[in-house]
């Protein structure tokens, strides 16, 4: 009997000290992992979140471009008619618009659809105002339509979708 007593002394202690170092070393691989994850994470935020800035950036920048009131000023040459102009207005609406496409990959999929939709209601104002007009009258009178279209309908076309991005750019943070 004292020599069971013996052995168990000895191998008794041996299973509680391996499980205490297996579950210790156990918990410390775990966090080391999670800290792994977190710094991951932390340096694709501290990547991205810029990226993603500046796509929205370059958004709105694109929109306030294409609003009425600055396109109109960017093409206000008096030595063009109206289907001149008209062609110049979209013609800088769909450069501008291929120049930006790539910022489709840092923003959500609604923005996009939202940023497009601004730049088709852009194109359908400035072809109904152009509809209005012969195309051999002057492009000025073109420009002043455009301008008096989109104040009738109180709100620039693009406007929705500026705040839209802007909103979204608020939930970043």
């Amino acid at each position: 009997m004292s020599e069971i007593i013996e052995i168990l002394k000895y191998t008794l202690p041996a299973p509680i000290v391996f499980a205490t170092a297996f579950f210790l070393i156990r918990m410390n691989l775990n966090n080391d992992e999670k800290r792994r994850r977190y710094e991951l994470s932390k340096d694709k935020k501290d990547t991205i979140i810029p990226l993603r800035l500046q796509a929205y950036e370059r958004l709105i920048l694109f929109l306030e471009r294409i609003s009425p009131e600055a396109l109109v000023m960017r093409v206000g040459q008096d030595d063009m008619n109206v289907s001149q102009t008209f062609n110049e207005l979209i013609s800088i609406i769909r450069t501008e618009f291929e120049h930006n496409l790539v910022q489709q990959t840092y923003i959500s999929s609604q923005a996009w659809d939202i940023v497009k939709t601004a730049r088709n209601n852009m194109i359908k104002l400035i072809t109904e105002s152009a509809k209005e007009l012969k195309p051999a009258n002057k492009g000025v009178l073109l420009n002043r339509a455009i301008i008096e279209n989109s104040s009738e309908a109180n709100s620039s076309p693009v406007a929705p979708a500026i705040e839209y991005l802007k909103r979204e750019v608020r939930e970043l943070f």
